[in-house]
């Protein structure tokens, strides 16, 4: 198991508050479509973790439970510091008490989305407040030093299945690569420890060749060529790792939203293709 600093990780508390679904009204997409359908927020009934990323009658859908926070400050404390696989906690409301999962953290939008189980969603209502116990920030690979750690659980990580291979690489199992020049909205960010950046998909015959249309909520992808150690561009070698955390999208330059966890800007961490690399194999349901 790779050895981290997880003991003196500091695990502290952040608060959001359920965002209501939005409709922007009539957008114009890509191919020059109008289109108006659901899009960021909300309480997703219907779109889970685990599901297709491809497919769904909205722009930028994020599956389960999205928070907010009004606050300017507040909004940024709970981006940064929550983390993927983080437990959060109803605070209000007739769930209060009941618990669930960090699956990823939106930028631009802000929102914060969490997992939690059919019966609980039942219970749950649009600015009812959510603790997310934030635990993840400050993560190092003890024997890495040249590989970023970020936005990831500690307890989580450990289960991601990653392999050291004796030569100062790792090996990440991960469900699909993307080359760098489809990366798109999102990217020149200066804190990668925030937030998400697109992957653009508006050329199906490039989706289909790489496979992305198999992309999963939760899924772990490998960035080719992207360097997010410090902000977020093009760097030829290095190699980003992040989990897929909201759907497909119409608008030009968007798609599928990813939240880096490791970042290195050298070609010390590998890949290794598995359909089923995926968040949920790691969360305690």
């Amino acid at each position: 198991m790779l050895r981290t600093n997880k003991e003196k990780v500091v695990k502290g508390s952040v608060v959001g508050k359920i965002r209501p679904n939005v409709c922007r009204g009539w957008r114009v997409a890509q191919d020059g479509r109008p289109f108006l359908t659901p899009g960021i927020g909300g309480i997703n009934y219907n779109v889970k973790l685990g599901d297709p990323a491809f497919g769904l009658a909205g722009d930028h859908i994020e599956p389960g439970v999205s928070l907010y926070h009004d606050n300017k400050d507040f909004s940024d404390y709970l981006n940064i510091l929550s983390c993927i696989g983080n437990e959060a906690i109803v605070m209000s409301g007739d769930g209060k008490g009941r618990k669930g999962f960090v699956t990823g953290k939106h930028g631009g939008a802000e929102d914060v989305m969490i997992y939690f189980e059919d019966e609980t969603l039942e219970l749950l209502c649009p600015e009812d407040k959510v603790l997310v116990r934030a635990w993840g920030q400050g993560l190092k690979l003890v024997d890495h030093p040249n590989i970023s750690a970020m936005n990831i659980d500690p307890e989580l990580f450990e289960k991601l299945n990653i392999e050291e291979n004796g030569d100062g690489s790792i090996t990440v199992p991960v469900a699909a690569k993307i080359p760098p020049y489809l990366m798109g909205s999102g990217i020149g960010s200066s804190l990668p420890f925030r937030g998400d950046y697109d992957i653009m998909t508006h050329d199906p015959e490039k989706v289909r060749e790489l496979g992305l249309d198999k992309l999963r909520f939760g899924d772990i992808v490998m960035l080719e060529d992207c360097d997010n150690m410090y902000g977020r561009g093009y760097l030829k070698g290095a190699v980003s790792i992040g989990v897929i955390i909201h759907s497909d999208c119409y608008l030009a330059g968007h798609g599928p939203g990813v939240t880096v966890i490791l970042a290195a800007q050298k070609p010390i961490i590998r890949a290794k293709l598995d359909p089923s690399a995926n968040i949920i194999n790691g969360l305690k349901f």
